[in-house]
């Protein structure tokens, strides 16, 4: 009986310290991990997670068997004047500005000629080649937005003057030995075609200037 007594005494002492060392043990892990990272139950993470499936992209021309052969390439329509108009974005100004520079060239040698007081043969020879130049550029651009151009425009002058004065110079070499003292023979007189060369010089200076800055 006694150890029974004695048995019980001691368990009466024994839980209550047992219980607190089982409560305190309970609580230092929330003590202890506070501010450390995430106390609780994770979630299922995999059920969430979906596999990528890779798509398989179809090219949307099919590759032609020998492509890569040069052999097997056709040329180049180097002769057809469409695919070069479109490979060089080819345009009705540049070509003005090329026949302007021929212009230009031919300009400058019949300057040179009145300048140089070249002989009369010589100076209708460059004044038929100058004419029959900006004739050709009449009918080319005839209707075109380049015949609304200053510099044409003053091209167009310049011509009629030219070949006014070559045909002076040409009937002055046949006739002037024979009209010198007469009246009607003053068209020819050295003097005023001269004065015609002088003012021609000018229309020309002024001609040349215009086609380079529009060119």
């Amino acid at each position: 009986m006694k150890r029974i007594l004695i048995v019980f005494i001691i368990l009466c002492f024994a839980l209550p310290s047992n219980a607190a060392f089982w409560s305190k043990k309970q609580k230092i892990p929330e003590v202890e991990l506070q501010g450390k990272g995430y106390v609780g139950t994770l979630p299922d993470l995999n059920s969430k997670l979906q596999v990528k499936e890779e798509k398989v992209k179809t090219p949307i021309f099919e590759s032609q068997k020998g492509f890569d052969n040069p052999k097997d390439l056709k040329p180049v329509p180097k002769d057809n004047p469409a695919f070069i108009d479109i490979i060089t974005k080819k345009d009705k100004t540049s070509e003005y500005v090329v026949d302007a520079n021929q212009i230009i060239s031919m300009m400058e040698k019949l300057v040179d000629c009145i300048e140089d007081d070249g002989s009369v043969q010589l100076f209708v020879t460059r004044a038929n080649v100058l004419t029959m130049n900006i004739d050709y550029l009449i009918t080319k651009y005839d209707n075109q937005p380049e015949s609304y151009y200053e510099s044409f425009k003053k091209m167009l002058e310049v011509n009629r003057y030219v070949k006014s004065l070559a045909q002076l110079r040409r009937e002055a070499a046949i006739y002037q030995r024979y009209l010198a003292y007469q009246s009607t023979g003053s068209i020819y007189n050295p003097e005023n075609i001269n004065q015609q060369l002088q003012y021609l010089l000018e229309e020309l200076n002024g001609a040349i200037l215009l086609l380079k800055q529009e060119g």
